[in-house]
């Protein structure tokens, strides 16, 4: 086994692919961006000290809200979350580390950098100002024309990416990957609320970076989606609100997890009615999609639907009333023991309460009237999404003994509790009572200036009471007295059966649930043969095996770990993060100006540095990307796990499925976005904008491919070396072809007929966009299939694939995609 550096050295942090450790930096960068935006806050606050106080410009006050928004919903709190969800969902299910190791390095690299993006953006001409929701149109160039607000927006989207990739991983994990015995109904509560999550982020997440991918063509490439167009601006609230209202729960669960583990915990009761609270969870997972135009009351939305989306609205409340109530029956029923974790834990219940009830008024259309664009709104989203996040804070002291191998300072968390408590209360609740403040503006009524100067207040008192907890995890990680395996008198979960901190492998045996009960079980595997079951007595337990110990072997699953290495997820996203920067340097000299400017502005770059950065960071990534498919790095499926309902699905296919299911959501925005606009702009006023003859060819060329990745997949099966090869290159020879035939019809299009991303002779410049920037990314998707297969035929000439086709056929399902996506564009481009 080839062990990782010690935890005392750089590289260790920069190479492993370890679960725990990968947590462990989540936890830690995400702490950071706590600080990040809690200072942007704590200026927002001094702002809004007196009405008439100027510590902020007016610009510098928008960058503040703007950013503060972004970073504590994306950079903190689901990052925070997920910092346990890395460490403990592979502890809790039984599995030796998450399906994906690299994968799941690269999802938080991919964080951190884009972070750091961030944070660059600042020094760019400013950071973004339209705002965490970036409503168009203050989200084009034309009213943030800094580079700085491409680059938060390219930020985010590199951010989205390295969520998808940590969404597809979770979710192959915990379908692939439980123990024997563990059924899915059997899973711990906080294991079942990140399933939930991860679900909502694949479909969410997608649709967000759809709406990023063409907000950042409007503002790298000079389409006109979200400003040369009418109803843009609804045409972003819906891309928006349809991730956004989910990314409530996204926030939530993950705490309400937590909220449930640890009211079984210090109550030493199970939690009364689980199984309705597993179904409650998951009809909240679905409803929150259904309800996302709540949000869009004061838009030109029909009365009708309005007030469907009321109904829905109202709806998504049952199930969180039941929830509410089984937390607290758990505890009338219990024995609570009132330790730090449980006091964060039940004062998130309290908080969240508060937040529940005042948002049902927004729920209300004629009171959302009153209410909207108020602090109102901004003390409900703050009780929601901080006030149920407080359970996080719990989770750190809860896992920190597991973590560490250290217990806590119980007075100084209990002081800590009291700190944040009493400022949270004094900071949000004196919103509700100075609603009439406009959200996003530090100019007010000063009848009101009493409650912004005790919110000021309280958020210092906030603040403080991390400096309390960050000076006691500090204190305690270095002479805290040592904590055990479990330092709780009532846990449950598999977390606490082993060592405090756990060993880099896990567990000393394979666990499994078979019996009912936990028990680590030795498998072993006869020399030549398959993985067999130990009986009681430990032997082989299989009729015909050979039990003799100069025979057998522990299983290698156990005693050959693969190793945890790998420098390629640091360096992929170091140098994606750099070709974002060199990104975010186009298209920077537009003015503020009239809309109709917008249609004829070039594409523009004031700086070399940006191209040349662009141009390192994408070869970086080529690099990269080759240099991880050459790498011996294999991370074995369990032998003995619970898969339902995939069973016979192999771990590698159901990643793909689930990554190909996501993209499907960033595909249905563009699509959606173009039926959106041409409807509004009148269906039968637009003529296709190209012949059809090339979009004809270019289908038969690309569904032709398919057939020929089809009989790739068949040489590979029958180990036919040169039928492999030449099915392969007959791939790549067509792809080639679609790409040259689609080059020439953009050729054609632009320099023969005249029509570029925002100028069209033939109708309205959005038109050209929609074409450009939808049969551009289905482009991109192209080259990516078609690198790849380059990368498949390099093996496969120097003899691999012919033991195993299982990556033909992974690549297969990708490429198979491509062209279905094709079948879609092609009537919507050359026919309708």
């Amino acid at each position: 086994m080839s062990e990782l550096p010690p935890t005392t050295s750089v590289r260790r942090w920069l190479v492993t692919t370890n679960h725990k450790d990968i947590g462990i930096l989540y936890l830690i960068t995400a702490l950071f961006f706590l600080l990040f935006g809690g200072v942007l806050a704590l200026l927002i606050r001094l702002q809004l000290w007196d009405p008439t106080s100027q510590i902020l410009s007016g610009l510098a006050y928008n960058e503040a809200v703007t950013a503060h928004g972004m970073i504590m919903v994306f950079w903190f709190l689901s990052p925070f979350a997920f910092a346990f969800g890395n460490y403990v969902v592979p502890l809790q299910i039984g599995a030796d580390d998450l399906a994906f190791p690299r994968l799941n390095a690269v999802s938080y690299w991919l964080y951190l950098f884009s972070g750091v993006l961030l944070a660059i953006s600042f020094f760019q001409g400013g950071t973004l100002t339209a705002g965490w929701t970036m409503y168009a149109p203050l989200n084009v160039p034309m009213y943030t024309p800094s580079i700085g607000s491409t680059g938060a927006i390219l930020a985010l989207t590199m951010f989205i990416v390295g969520v998808t990739a940590s969404t597809v991983n979770f979710l192959t994990s915990i379908h692939h990957s439980r123990a024997e015995g563990m059924g899915i109904m059997d899973m711990p509560l906080f294991t079942w609320s990140i399933l939930a999550t991860v679900w909502m982020m694949l479909f969410a997440f997608a649709a967000l970076l759809g709406a990023l991918l063409i907000l950042g063509s409007d503002r790298v490439l000079g389409s006109v989606y979200f400003s040369a167009t009418e109803g843009g601006s609804l045409l972003w609230g819906h891309l928006w609100w349809f991730f956004g209202h989910p990314e409530v729960y996204i926030v939530f669960f993950p705490a309400l997890g937590v909220m449930l583990e640890l009211f079984q915990t210090f109550s030493g009761r199970r939690i009364v009615g689980r199984k309705w609270v597993i179904i409650a969870i998951c009809l909240i997972a679905v409803q929150s999609f259904l309800v996302w135009m709540h949000h869009m009351f004061l838009t030109t939305i029909n009365l009708e639907i309005k007030t469907l989306m009321m109904a829905t609205t109202i709806g998504i409340s049952l199930p969180f009333d039941l929830i509410v109530f089984s937390l607290i029956y758990t505890l009338m029923k219990g024995r609570i023991q009132f330790t730090t974790p449980f006091l964060f834990a039940f004062g998130a219940l309290l908080l969240f309460i508060l937040g529940g009830i005042t948002g049902v008024f927004l729920g209300a259309i004629v009171l959302d009237y009153e209410f909207r664009g108020t602090y109102w709104v901004v003390a409900h989203f703050h009780y929601v999404m901080f006030g149920g996040a407080t359970a996080l804070v719990g989770a750190i002291y809860y896992w920190f003994p597991k973590m560490t191998g250290k217990m806590y300072d119980e007075f100084l968390g209990k002081l800590h509790f009291a700190a944040f408590f009493i400022g949270f209360n004094a900071v949000y609740f004196s919103m509700f009572l100075a609603w009439e403040t406009p959200r996003r503006v530090f100019e007010y009524d000063p009848a009101l200036q009493i409650f912004h100067q005790v919110g000021t207040v309280g958020a210092f008192i906030l603040g403080f009471s991390f400096l309390i907890m960050f000076y006691n995890l500090a204190k305690s990680f270095v002479s805290g007295p040592d904590a055990g395996e479990n330092p709780w008198d009532y846990s449950r979960t598999a977390e606490w059966a082993v060592s405090s901190p756990p060993p880099l492998e896990n567990w000393p045996n394979r666990p499994s649930y078979a019996s009912g009960k936990l028990e680590f079980v030795k498998d072993y595997v006869p020399d030549g043969g398959p993985a067999v079951r130990a009986d009681e007595d430990g032997n082989a337990a299989t009729d015909g095996g050979d039990n003799h110990a100069d025979h057998i072997r522990e299983y290698a699953h156990w005693d050959e770990h693969p190793s945890h290495a790998s420098i390629w997820p640091f360096s992929l996203s170091l140098a994606t993060g750099i070709m974002f920067l060199g990104l975010s340097g186009f298209n920077d000299s537009i003015s503020i100006g009239a809309a109709d400017s917008l249609a004829t502005t070039p594409v523009t770059i004031s700086n070399p540095v940006y191209p040349v950065l662009a141009v390192i960071g994408l070869l970086g990534v080529v690099y990269s990307g080759v240099k991880w498919g050459l790498e011996d790095f294999y991370a074995p499926p369990t032998e003995f796990a619970e898969r339902w309902p995939f069973n016979g699905v192999e771990k590698v296919k159901l990643g793909m499925w689930f990554f190909l299911a996501s993209d499907v959501l960033v595909f249905g925005a563009f699509i959606s976005a173009a039926v959106f606009i041409r409807y509004n702009a009148g269906w039968q006023e637009w003529a296709p904008l190209t012949e059809s003859l090339p979009g004809l060819v270019n289908t038969f060329v690309l569904l032709t491919s398919s057939f020929t990745v089809i009989l790739a997949l068949v040489a590979a099966h029958r180990n036919s070396r040169k039928g492999l090869l030449a099915s392969l290159g007959t791939t790549i020879v067509l792809g080639l072809t679609f790409l040259a035939i689609k080059m020439w019809e953009w050729h054609h299009e632009i320099y023969d007929v005249g029509v570029t991303i925002a100028e069209n002779s033939h109708g309205p410049p959005i038109q050209a966009s929609i074409y450009y920037v939808t049969t551009g990314l289905h482009g991109v998707h192209v080259v990516g299939g078609l690198l790849i297969a380059g990368f498949l035929f390099y093996r496969a000439y120097h003899g691999a694939y012919m033991n195993d086709d299982r990556p033909i056929e992974y690549f297969g399902l990708y490429w198979h995609f491509v062209d279905i996506v094709w079948v879609f564009l092609f009537p919507l481009f050359y026919l309708f």
